[in-house]
Parts: structure tokens; sequence; C-alpha cells
């Protein structure tokens, strides 16, 4: 195991750094500049203005202001921030807990909604439970996270006053404090986890429908064990090999709806950091903040890789 990890990661390396070229590349020809309010500001003398570009190295040839990123990358110094005057590191290191604490909590939520929806679907196929569920599935698939998200605040924040609509700062202290952050968190939970979980479940129902009638279910039926040690153990185990390649798949479009719901619920997340950032022309943010999204990417790949071993023993991480 250790082998293969060390394996994958050392080819992770080639892709983050062709990821980093493309990054950069990009956004050095595009239009903007950092400083381009100062160029506005009559009350900053061009000499100004000229001495900020040569000490951020604006003026450099673009391949050596990209091995100057890099280098300063990997040696943990990952810019400073034009906008906000602080280290991006310290920005992302901010914002980074509450964007991982929403995703994660709307994956978690997903799998608990589709892995058992899907498996009962697909174990009475046609049935009205079936029906019910694809229905809602497609209909939960079509809906844009941002509507959704809307439709929250208006049943939930507006109508019923149950819950807060957008983030604010907690004062209270213990167990209280931890009760009103998961309150703000229960809706853009809710909108990722069930958007993720309408997509997952018919995944789930057309790979247990291929699992369930394998020639070792049959066996495993005629032996005697009972139709849950059946599913659970033999049929389950197996389908989830295809839903862990569409999760892994779907990072970055999982990253793409956290940024919508940030915007949408206001939390104080690295994907409202991104979303400011840009409106900033804040190029080091910019470019930190959609490394840090690359490099989780390859890690939960990383992880679905390990799974596979984990949920099918015929597959070797050697």
């Amino acid at each position: 195991m250790g082998r293969y990890l060390l394996r994958r990661l050392l080819i992770a390396i080639p892709s983050l750094l062709g990821i980093s070229v493309i990054l950069f590349t990009v956004l050095a020809l595009a239009p903007g500049d950092p400083f381009g309010e100062l160029a506005t500001n009559p009350a900053v003398p061009p000499e100004v203005r000229e001495a900020l570009r040569v000490k951020f190295g604006l003026d450099d040839p673009i391949a050596i202001r990209y091995f100057r990123w890099i280098a300063a990358m990997v040696h943990g110094d990952w810019g400073f921030s034009f906008a906000s005057r602080i280290d991006v590191d310290t920005l992302i290191l901010q914002r980074l807990p509450a964007t991982l604490f929403v995703i994660g909590s709307a994956q978690l939520l997903a799998l608990l909604i589709a892995i058992p929806v899907g498996v009962l679907a697909a174990r009475k196929p046609y049935s009205i439970f079936d029906q019910i569920s694809s229905t809602l599935a497609f209909v939960g698939f079509s809906l844009p996270t941002f509507f959704t998200g809307l439709l929250f605040i208006l049943v939930f924040s507006v109508q019923l006053d149950w819950l807060p609509f957008v983030y604010r700062d907690v004062y209270e202290t213990g167990w209280r404090w931890y009760w009103e952050n998961f309150r703000q968190a229960i809706m853009p939970i809710c909108v990722l986890g069930l958007f993720q979980a309408a997509s997952m479940t018919r995944y789930v129902r057309s790979a247990v429908l291929d699992v369930i009638r394998l020639d070792y279910v049959t066996t495993a039926r005629a032996k005697g064990l009972g139709e849950r040690v059946v599913i659970v153990k033999h049929v389950v185990r197996n389908a989830l090999i295809p839903v862990v390649t569409l999760v892994a798949l779907q990072m970055p479009a999982i990253f793409g709806g956290a940024i919508v719901t940030e915007q949408i619920f206001r939390i104080p997340g690295i994907g409202s950091l991104l979303i400011s950032a840009i409106l900033a022309n804040d190029t080091p943010v910019i470019m930190a903040v959609t490394f840090v999204f690359a490099c989780l990417v390859v890690l939960f790949n990383l992880i679905a890789d390990v799974l596979y071993g984990w949920l099918d023993p015929r597959i070797t991480l050697g």
C-alpha cells in the first residue's frame, strides 16, 4: 500500500505542475492589472505605481514570474493579497475549513440518501418506489443549486423562520456556539447534498442492477445466505466501485457548486474568497485558490484509488 501511494503521489506531481503552468499563463495573459485601480486615482503618482510593479515583479517575463511563483509556493510563500493587504496563505487557512465542512457534510448526506434509495429501487425495479425515486432524482438533478438555495431560503427562512439564510458571526460560547454554526450550515449542506444524491441515486441503482444479476450472487443465494447478507456483502460492496469513480470525477463540479452555494448563503469559505478576488482582480489569491482546488481534486482521486482496493479484493495495490 505504501509503495502504491508513493507512486500515485509521484504521478500527481507532473499533473499539478501542468495545471500550474496553464493556470499561471492564462491569468498572466488575461486583461487587467492588480494595480489597475491606482491608475484612475489622481492622488497616486505614476512613479509610485511603477515602483509597486517593480517590487512585485509584474514587469518581468512570464517564465521568470512563473518559476518565482512556483518556487515560493513550494516554500510556503503563497503571495500577498493586493485587495485584503494580508498574506494569501492566511486568507486560505481562514476560509478553507468552512468550505471543507460544507462539502464533506454534503457528500456524506448524499451517500446516506443515494445508497439505500438506489439499492431499494434496484431490488424492486419498475415498482412504485422505483418510479417515484427515479422521478425525484431526475427533478433534483435538473434543478440548479442556486435555484434550490433560493427556494430553501424562501421556505425555511422567510416563511417558516426556522433557519438563518446567511452566515453571521456567532458570539455564543460552549455548545451553543456549535449549535448556532450548525444551524447556519444546514441549508447549504442540504442544497449541495440533495443535488449530489439525485445524481448518485441513478448510478447506484444502475450498478446494483448490473451486479445483482451476476452468477456469484445467485450462487450466494443458493448457499442459503440471507438476502440482507447477499445484498450488503456481495452486491452493494461491488456496486459501489463505479459510484466511487463517479464521486472522484465529479469533484470539480462539487467545488463549482460549493462556490455558488457560498455566494447564496454568504458562507465565509474559499469559494466566496475566489469570487471576491476575481472581482478585485487579485491575481495572487485567484492563482492560489484555484491551485488549492486542483490539489484537492487530485487528493480525492487518490482516495478513490485506495477505496477501489478496499471494496474489491481482486484489485491489488502493489
